[in-house]
């Protein structure tokens, strides 16, 4: 089978290799779609340390059922059946350590994950571990959602999780930092299940505002290389500021500009990760103190989050097909890395 192997940095192939067997505690795949997220760009230029190549990389996946090892069904309870279409999450908590047990299992301290210590879906087939199995990491795709749908419900989940920490109450002003797929997602989980109010988002690069905008509809869109950031939001809330700031994105000066136009008793989110070699900003703690902000981190989603996403692209609380704006075959993988590099898409998935 054709499958899209990392070795090193920018040293990845597109190769024949021999289909994966199924293990009696496994379930066997055919990949249907693998969804392409920032993440598969950074692994793509400078690798991971919990990646050990050669490994089969991409964790946006969902595909059909067509093989279930012999003791999936008395060891995990589940009733699979060849054909059946499912999903799968990439972070794999151990379920046992005691972030697990608490019920923070996004913050699991044994975390693995599907394209880094297990071979992912950028393949035509891929074993679903014990692993995940063990933790219900493996979901049915409701009816009345398709394959490309349901492969980004991973990242879909990874929203939910922030979005819970951050308490968005009805009719809240919402800022998003980061046009990209997630902040797209973020601006209809908001609006969706939370129903803020007005929504603001931020970027960098014209094109890329343009083309979420014209998907997801802010009430305003902000060009950080035009204006004052921090000021316009100001100007927009008569002062007050924003109820809640997401950064989905990995610049500092997002971080630092949302605690500046947090209103009072404004919840952040630092959603999205700063580079290593510099992963710092300056905070004016008083802000943070007078104002009583609440600043979250988000990593990752929990099995839960990924149900939970199934579910509300289902019911059409929060769809995600118009964020789908390129379908890509397997043989043409390595074209999905420089579209979303470039930014010249909202989300792009691969079809084995």
């Amino acid at each position: 089978m054709k499958a899209l192997r990392y070795y090193a940095p920018e040293d990845v192939r597109l190769e024949e290799i021999p289909e994966p067997e199924c293990g009696p505690e496994e379930i066997k795949l055919r990949v249907r779609n693998c969804s392409t997220c920032g993440t598969d760009v950074k692994i793509f230029y400078n690798g991971h340390q919990n990646l050990t190549p050669p490994r089969t990389i991409g964790h946006e996946i969902a595909g059909e059922i067509v093989e279930v090892g012999s003791s999936v069904q008395e060891l995990y309870g589940m009733d699979w059946q060849i054909g059946d279409r499912a999903q799968v999450i990439a972070a794999v908590p151990c379920g046992e350590c005691h972030e697990c047990r608490k019920g923070w299992m996004a913050v699991c301290q044994n975390q693995t994950s599907v394209g880094y210590q297990y071979d992912g879906g950028f393949a035509e087939y891929m074993i679903v571990p014990s692993q995940v199995l063990r933790v219900g990491g493996l979901n049915r795709i409701p009816d009345n959602v398709g394959y490309d749908e349901a492969s980004a419900a991973e990242p879909f989940a990874c929203a939910i999780n922030a979005q819970e920490l951050l308490g968005i109450e009805e009719g809240d002003t919402v800022v998003v930092f980061g046009a990209g797929p997630i902040g797209c997602m973020h601006i209809r989980i908001a609006r969706g299940v939370h129903r803020c109010g007005p929504v603001y988002l931020v970027d960098v690069n014209a094109e890329r505002l343009k083309l979420s905008a014209n998907a997801v509809q802010p009430d305003e869109v902000i060009d950080a290389t035009e204006v004052d950031v921090v000021k316009r939001v100001m100007e927009l809330t008569g002062g007050r500021g924003a109820d809640v700031v997401i950064t989905a994105t990995a610049a500092n000066i997002t971080q630092e500009q949302a605690i500046a136009m947090a209103a009072r008793n404004g919840r952040i989110s630092f959603f999205g990760g700063l580079p290593k070699t510099n992963p710092t900003i300056t905070c004016n703690s008083n802000v943070v103190h007078y104002r009583q902000l609440h600043i979250h981190g988000a990593n990752g989603s929990a099995p839960k989050h990924n149900k939970r996403a199934l579910e509300y692209i289902s019911t059409g609380q929060v769809p995600v097909k118009d964020l789908i704006t390129h379908h890509i075959s397997l043989e043409n993988v390595l074209d999905a890395f420089s579209i979303v590099k470039n930014g010249e898409a909202i989300k792009v998935t691969v079809e084995p």
